[in-house]
């Protein structure tokens, strides 16, 4: 029997990005990265452990605004035309390079893994939520829900009103897109403020996970620190990120991503081709981009991108299994040593960003795949477990009131609200009021109920954590600035248009068909009236 539990979480998010006013965005491209590195390799990952009789358990967030844009018609035509984009330039890079043989080799690589990429995308007809919901049927991932638009919480803690919609919003979408609820939450940024979880435990929602110090600065001091979930006051369970197993693959300075047998993120062909040839392939105002074509690995040199040596995904594949067997070492000795010193099995919750695994770190699906079949063969330490489960074998937890806390810089929420990104907050506010406002009024008629609907999807759309976090970052601030003053721009013509009585219909047809997350989405959902709603 084992001592103990791993839960393995992943986030996948990406803000909604969708522009059918135009023929080409830059940043739809992040979509159709992660689809290439991230999202199809997982599901051939799940799909080669289900085909071998291995019963693995990994727990996933599929935010909103992806399962939006996965589902998306326009958006799977525009990846299926990036694809093919792909298949043909690394079919140039074969013909071009018969005589250099280890770019040879790499391309080949590529066309291979492209060939595979389409394979699935087919087999899923374009729709990868099916693949995701069909290992959620076989109970191989719980998938959880998220911020309907990843919004920040604590910053709009003055407007249960906004709260709420965050949270009722995502349960409701979760359950037209799985058929059932969700049980459990990844709040944005697990950014938490005291007195959220009443709001998650209205929602019908069972958990949700919080960074290690929300848990460990937590009165009373919790017995087990963040081996061992928490309730809060309103019955909804906490669990806590653990640093040790987090850091070994996020730290910058100990990270598996960083060993120098990987691929290099940074040096791309899209960067390093002739112009001329490359041309066809970056965007299409001339100016360079990554195409997802790599040839070099990190290798040993600090800041000079001119001397990598060139990559091998042999010798990258076989890295990547001796470190999920260091991995799953490490987190033996943790569960045993643990193990000794309570009185329940312990729990280790090691949460990342989706996106690490296979596009920022190319490798991780395969760390992902040996780990789950090392942990599978090789130990018997720990089993894997999803976050309900545990829950569900151990219900009786202690009860603490948490800190305030987030995953984000400092661990609080200076990230999200610094010299470079607090000019939207009094926005967002303003919009949020006549939001409310809104909410109390009645239609006249078919019109006006898709006006109210779609201020508030402006709403929702301007309040996505990814833009205030963008222009700290100092990355596509521009984009993001557009798009947060876009959203507020579009949400205050509506309310204007209101309070003239007189809706622009032209207008309105225009940004139902650039902005349509949430088709089902009830404006009503904002009349949630706080304290009083709470007690029913």
């Amino acid at each position: 029997m084992a001592l103990g539990y791993v839960a393995l979480v992943l986030h996948a998010h990406l803000p909604f990005v969708r522009h059918p006013e135009r023929d080409y965005v830059l940043e739809e491209e992040w979509l159709y990265e992660a689809i290439t590195e991230t999202y199809i390799p997982l599901l051939q990952v799940f799909e080669g452990l289900q085909r071998d009789g291995i019963d693995f358990k990994l727990t996933m967030s599929l935010t909103p605004p992806l399962v939006s844009m996965l589902r998306d018609p326009l958006l799977q035509e525009r990846y299926t035309d990036h694809l093919g984009k792909l298949e043909e330039l690394i079919v140039k890079e074969i013909e071009n390079n018969q005589h250099n043989g280890h770019i040879l080799y790499l391309a080949e690589f590529y066309h291979q893994e492209f060939t595979k990429i389409r394979q699935t995308w087919h087999q899923y007809n374009g729709d990868l939520i099916v693949g995701f919901k069909k290992f959620l049927d076989s109970n191989n991932l719980e998938i959880m829900t998220s911020g309907a638009t990843h919004g920040y919480l604590p910053l709009m803690k003055m407007y249960p009103q906004a709260v709420w919609s965050q949270i009722k919003v995502a349960c409701d979408h979760y359950q037209e897109t799985f058929d059932r609820p969700p049980k459990g939450i990844w709040l944005p940024e697990c950014a938490y403020y005291e007195g959220l979880e009443t709001l998650l435990a209205k929602a019908g929602l069972r958990y949700f996970i919080i960074d290690g110090h929300g848990i460990l600065y937590a009165h009373p001091r919790p017995r087990y620190g963040t081996y061992a979930p928490v309730f809060t006051e309103a019955g909804v369970a906490a669990f806590g990120r653990d640093h040790e197993s987090s850091s070994q693959v996020w730290s910058s300075k100990m990270g598996y991503p960083g060993d120098p047998e990987y691929r290099e993120f940074y040096k791309d062909l899209g960067w390093e081709a002739d112009y001329d040839y490359i041309k066809p392939y970056i965007m299409p105002n001339g100016e360079r981009k990554n195409t997802g074509i790599k040839y070099h690995k990190i290798t040993n040199t600090q800041g000079n991108m001119g001397d990598k040596a060139l990559y091998d995904p042999y010798w990258a594949r076989e890295k990547a299994a001796e470190h999920a067997g260091n991995f799953m070492y490490n987190r033996e000795q943790q569960i045993a040593h643990l193990a000794n010193m309570m009185q329940r099995p312990p729990v280790v919750v090691a949460p990342y960003d989706a996106e690490l695994f296979g596009h920022w770190w190319y490798e991780g699906p395969w760390f992902l795949d040996y780990l789950f079949r090392k942990a599978w063969y090789d130990q018997s330490t720990f089993d894997l477990v999803h976050l309900a489960d545990y829950l569900r074998y151990n219900p009786t937890q202690q009860l603490c009131r948490l800190s305030q806390s987030s995953w984000g810089y400092k661990g609080f929420h200076e990230f999200w609200l610094n010299d470079t990104n607090t000019w939207i907050y009094p926005h967002l506010h303003q919009a949020t009021e006549r939001m409310i406002e809104l909410s109390n009024l009645e239609p006249a008629d078919e019109l006006e109920q898709r006006a109210l609907n779609q201020a508030a999807r402006e709403l929702l759309l301007a309040q996505s954590s990814d833009w205030a976090f963008i222009m700290r970052a100092g990355t596509m601030v521009p984009y993001a600035v557009e798009r947060t003053k876009t959203h507020l721009l579009r949400f205050n013509q509506i309310y204007d248009d209101f309070q003239l009585g007189t809706i622009n219909a032209t207008f309105l047809d225009s940004i139902e068909a650039m902005d349509n997350i949430f088709p089902n989405l009830d404006y009503r959902v904002y009349r949630f009236s706080g304290n009083k709603e709470l007690r029913k």
